[in-house]
């Protein structure tokens, strides 16, 4: 039989699963607008499959625990130790848990160490976060007291006479020893397969979307704290196999440049979903909707990321995300980068980066740096900083005082100009000015109300850039970082979370001619930039993102969403999971159905899996060797 402090320790492990499935079923029903395709009986699988998780995430935390629980003690004082770590320790777990209920919300994914990366912005935010998810307290606390009230102790018992040491009365403690640890080994492995249990292990089921219920934020972040950089890829032998299925190419240089200025207007959360010329007028962006019919709305648009920090790569440097940690805090940030503001600073233009957020937020001035950006300005340049009363109290500088800056700013600047805008007000807790809290009503979703006022921001800021002597002589580019709270159900889908717009706006000229219904991507901008203005690349042009403008293709988009690699087509979506599985969707717009062709085209299949798996080994081998610029051809 085994001993005492043996049937404790895994009634008190047992004690934690039956936590981690309550957090599990708390987290599938906060988020079920996500999950909603599966069946009954898929989503039961994805929590019984979960166990495995569960195991690996909470022996990874509590390895403390397990330690001291192995000392053959039932001395009151050394069990009230062994109750505190374990207290202790498991707060934390739920803690990430229940504030992943609402994290997931917004960047589509369990937690991961985006908590350390991002440090200083969770600090900033700390007070309003805690204000605006205060309701969080109280599942915490009742968990946390379910765990105090029910954790089991050793019974009081008579005091034994001492007895001698002897080899036998250690043998069975140090057996015990031995299965423990190799149980704890075992269990952390998640098995006795030959790859340790990972994070994409959760999407391999039907829909691959349940892997986030599977998964638990423990297991998650814990394992970003060892982070390994992405495994290389080697389907394709040759660099001219690669070459060729990377399907790669660029427009001909257009016999004459333009030299006019370029201004991105990167806006926050301004997800296709919110506004009115996509959704049948109905929407909350009446300002969007018009400026939409005068320029190329391309209405098959789709971001590389679900997280701001991974916008600024694919939109300056065309880098979409296809890794789990963003770009920007990666151990390849220092990896050869050239961005839009080098190549077009080569040109002659000024370059330059507003986001009224502190400077150092999610490393944007750093980054701006990197693609060669003569200029950043952070709210440390905004006249009074966070002492201006047009600060939000949260992020930064609301949008309508911001864009107003920014358009005096542009006016200072020497043209041609190259200039990026990244707002921020429509980011979570979704603030309005109180002078517009009354113009503004809420809507059915926090953010509604807040899309509405950067709506009006954006009409500001166009009257104002309409009367500057620079103002026809410009390109605008407008497209929001990533999508956000949702409601609408035909966008509660894996390629619905990655719908965003696309409008390329000029007051003074007609522009080229493009096929608005084409697939793009944000890593379309730069090669969109440089056909429009006729400016050469010289060699320092990505081969993901195509030119909008260019009519030998119909596009595509690519993103990382659940562990597998999703590729967007005109006529499929192709996808290929974590065990290199590829799997063939019909296209329709931000609307992926919960399971693939049973009999996909076997061409199709061949073409656009070589496709993606091309894409997948530039990207992750390229980022390793620091070769993203080096032709696989050669």
């Amino acid at each position: 039989m085994p001993s005492l402090f043996l049937r404790l320790l895994l009634r008190r492990f047992a004690l934690l699963l039956g936590l981690y499935t309550i957090l599990r079923l708390g987290f599938y029903w906060a988020n079920y607008a996500v999950f909603q395709e599966s069946t009954t009986g898929q989503a039961v699988w994805s929590f019984v499959y979960g166990l495995r998780f569960d195991i690996a995430g909470l022996l990874l935390l509590n390895l403390p625990f397990v330690l001291l629980s192995v000392v053959p003690s039932a001395e009151r004082g050394w069990q009230g130790l062994v109750r505190g770590v374990y207290l202790t320790l498991n707060a934390t777990g739920i803690a990430l848990n229940l504030i992943d209920t609402q994290y997931f919300k917004f960047i589509g994914r369990r937690t991961s160490n985006e908590l350390f990366t991002i440090t200083g912005d969770i600090q900033r935010q700390a007070g309003q976060l805690a204000g605006h998810y205060w309701f969080l307290l109280i599942p915490f606390v009742l968990l946390f007291g379910l765990l105090w009230y029910c954790y089991p102790m050793p019974r009081p018992e008579a005091p034994a006479q001492p007895q001698p040491p002897t080899p036998r009365r250690w043998l069975r403690p140090g057996l015990e020893f031995v299965l423990v640890a190799g149980l704890t080994v075992l269990g952390i492995r998640g098995g006795l397969q030959l790859k340790p249990l990972r994070t994409g292990h959760a999407f391999v089921q039907t829909p691959p979307i349940l892997g986030h219920v599977t998964l638990n934020s423990t297991f998650t972040f814990l394992k970003s704290l060892g982070y390994q950089p992405p495994e290389r890829r080697l389907y394709f032998a040759t660099p001219a196999a690669l070459q060729a299925a990377l399907a790669a190419h660029q427009p001909p240089a257009r016999a004459t440049t333009r030299p006019e200025n370029v201004v991105v207007l990167l806006v926050e959360s301004f997800a296709s979903e919110y506004n009115g010329i996509e959704n049948g007028g109905q929407g909350y962006t009446p300002f969007f909707d018009s400026l939409a019919t005068q320029g190329l709305f391309f209405r098959q648009h789709y971001a590389n990321g679900r997280r701001s920090i991974e916008a600024l790569p694919a939109v300056l440097a065309g880098l979409p995300s296809l890794m789990e940690s963003p770009f920007i805090t990666s151990n390849f940030q220092t990896d050869e980068l050239h961005g839009l503001g080098e190549i077009l600073g080569r040109h002659g233009y000024a370059t330059s980066v507003f986001h009224g957020a502190q400077n150092g937020t999610m490393g944007f001035n750093t980054f701006a740096g990197i693609t060669g950006m003569q200029q950043y300005y952070g709210l440390q340049e905004y006249p009074g900083g966070a002492q201006s009363p047009d600060y939000d109290g949260h992020w930064g500088i609301f949008d309508e005082p911001y864009l107003q800056y920014f358009a005096q700013q542009l006016s200072r600047q020497p043209q041609p100009f190259f200039s990026t805008v990244f707002t921020l007000t429509s980011h979570e807790p979704f603030p309005v000015p109180a002078q517009y809290k009354s113009r503004f009503a809420p809507g059915q979703l926090p953010i509604h109300a807040s899309i509405r006022y950067t709506d009006f921001a954006l009409r500001q800021f166009f009257r104002t850039a309409a009367k500057q002597p620079w103002y026809r002589n410009t390109l605008f580019i407008l497209l929001a970082d990533h999508t956000s709270q949702t409601l609408r159900p035909d966008y509660q889908n894996t390629l619905g979370s990655y719908k965003t717009p696309l409008l390329l706006f000029h007051p003074g000229r007609k522009l080229p001619a493009a096929n608005v219904q084409r697939i793009t991507q944000h890593a379309d901008i730069p090669a969109t930039v440089l056909d429009y203005l006729g400016v050469p690349a010289q060699g320092h042009l990505l081969p993901f993102g195509y030119s909008a403008f260019d009519s030998t293709t119909t596009g595509r988009a690519l993103f990382l969403s659940g562990g597998s690699y999703f590729l967007v087509h005109a006529d499929f979506v192709t996808e290929l999971t974590v065990d290199n599985r590829v799997r063939l969707y019909p296209y329709q717009n931000h609307q992926l159905p919960p399971t693939p062709l049973a009999s996909p085209n076997p061409q199709k299949l061949q073409q656009y899996g070589d496709e993606l798996k091309a894409c997948v080994q530039f990207f992750l081998n390229g980022l390793a060797d620091n070769s993203l610029y080096k032709n696989p051809a050669r």
